[in-house]
């Protein structure tokens, strides 16, 4: 899954890229996307390594794609959507600072991603109540498609977003294609001055449910290219302190709808990234293909439990390693061993 960094031109969208990534935004793609991968660092990973003293340790990453900030005044805003819609998930960037109106540009950024979404679910009604005006070969299916989406556009024309809405299974499938911004999952990062007296204000601004993260992003860029005696002289004497970049990471993966298992063991410790309520055959998928099509049992156990005891052979004799079935819904912190063919 892709997730698309968007917002205003001079939201911080870049820097915020450069922070989470590590790698320099290119000038010369500021009317296109750059994409770059972040690790999800994950505390359990060292405490797994004392045990297995692995030879090798890999760490799922997530793509980050930086997408064209949308001008205020709307102009080219159609091609620069464009560019966004193939993101999964979407971290907004809002300038709180300098005498900006956050709030304002929430709430604009909001509406201009709903008014996108209402052309392309209009547009589709428009066509097939043509195609419903006389019997054709489908057109009852065309009559379910229309009966689904017509909710959808007076939700959208009355300001709602579709992931606030449950769906029925035809309404999901209805609007799978469009790839609308509305039903994507989204987190909210407020770019404040690094002198930020009341930061606990802009928690407000978001609608009920939502996330979000108020964070100097230059700050916590520029923190992070310092040596680490460099950054702790610093952060003394400026009075400020350093973000954690692998939690808002985390919680990034969270937000759009994705947690991790392991896979360890003297040859390597190993974190995946699965979607929540992913199940047993799907992480066997993501490891290898051929773990999915042989599979035959996963053994499960948490990386809580295996810390706190120790080893597997503590594990077992606690009876705390499970046999699962291919439809077992994974946990967080789940430790697989597939059993295959």
């Amino acid at each position: 899954m892709k997730i698309g960094i968007v917002g205003y031109q001079g939201s911080g969208k870049s820097t915020l890229f450069e922070w989470l990534t590590g790698e320099t935004a290119d000038p010369a793609l500021a009317h296109t996307t750059q994409s770059a991968m972040a690790i999800v660092a994950d505390p359990r990973v060292p405490p797994l390594c004392e045990i297995y003293h692995p030879k090798k340790i890999t760490q799922a990453s997530l793509e980050l794609c930086d997408t064209p900030g949308l001008h205020r005044t709307h102009e080219g805003s159609a091609t620069r959507l464009a560019m966004i819609r193939e993101a999964g998930c979407l971290v907004v960037v809002i300038a709180a600072y300098g005498g900006s109106d956050a709030a304002a540009d929430l709430r604009n950024f909001d509406d201009d991603l709903l008014i996108a979404d209402l052309d392309i679910v209009t547009n589709r009604i428009e066509r097939v109540r043509d195609q419903t005006k006389k019997p054709r070969p489908g057109r009852d299916d065309l009559l379910k498609e229309l009966h689904a989406l017509e909710p959808l556009q007076a939700a959208l024309e009355a300001g709602k977003h579709l992931r606030d809405i449950e769906l029925t299974p035809e309404q999901k499938k209805s609007i799978k294609a469009f790839q609308l911004f509305s039903d994507k999952p989204r987190l909210v990062v407020f770019n404040v001055t690094e002198d930020e007296a009341d930061p606990q204000r802009f928690a407000g601004m978001v609608t009920e449910g939502a996330e979000a993260v108020v964070v100097s992003v230059p700050l916590q860029r520029d923190l992070s290219r310092m040596s680490p005696e460099e950054r702790a002289d610093f952060c003394a004497e400026m009075g400020v302190s350093l973000h954690d970049r692998d939690a808002l990471v985390r919680q990034i993966m969270s937000v759009s709808g994705q947690m991790l298992f392991f896979t360890a063991g003297e040859k390597e410790v190993r974190t995946w990234m699965i979607r929540k309520n992913g199940t047993a055959v799907e992480a066997a998928a993501s490891i290898h293909t051929d773990l999915a099509n042989g599979f035959i049992r996963a053994e499960v156990m948490t990386v809580d439990d295996l810390v706190r005891l120790g080893s597997e052979r503590e594990i077992k004799t606690h009876n705390l390693m499970r046999h699962e079935h291919k439809e077992y819904e994974i946990q967080d912190g789940d430790i697989l061993l597939i059993r295959h063919n």
